[in-house]
């Protein structure tokens, strides 16, 4: 199965398939953990939104909800190409990794070999870094 990615991704579906089910299962919860901070604080963002005066509204707050957005998107889809890579190595996964019902974006697979996508390389390496910040790294 290929996938085309609508943001720009650090590791295409193949490069997912080659990863350890434990580092692909893992990577998924992290991204969880993230996208469910993330929301939360659009919530916050857009609370503050709503009791000021559209004039009063401050740019910075108007331009962190617009880049969050960006984020979740991106890594909704994330957790749906590993998602497909557990797929790929047999692996059916419950709804203990299913995203919140609240998501806005939709990817879908294409026909396009991935191979052909520019974010990642064949021939890249992972890693997966201790900390919850940065993910997998090529």
């Amino acid at each position: 199965m290929d996938f085309i990615p609508r943001y720009a991704q650090p590791f295409t579906l193949a490069d997912a398939v080659r990863l350890d089910v434990a580092v692909i299962t893992e990577e998924i919860a992290r991204l969880q953990n993230s996208l469910q901070h993330l929301k939360q604080t659009q919530t916050v963002l857009q609370e503050n939104i709503d009791v000021e005066p559209p004039e009063a509204v401050d740019p910075d707050i108007l331009k962190a909800l617009e880049e969050n957005k960006i984020v979740i998107g991106s890594q909704e889809e994330r957790i749906l190409i590993l998602k497909l890579a557990l797929t790929e190595k047999g692996i059916h996964f419950g709804s203990h990794y299913d995203l919140d019902s609240s998501s806005t974006t939709t990817p879908v697979p294409a026909e396009t070999p991935s191979a052909q996508l520019p974010s990642a390389t064949t021939t890249d390496t992972f890693q997966v870094q201790p900390d919850d910040e940065d993910g997998i790294h090529l």
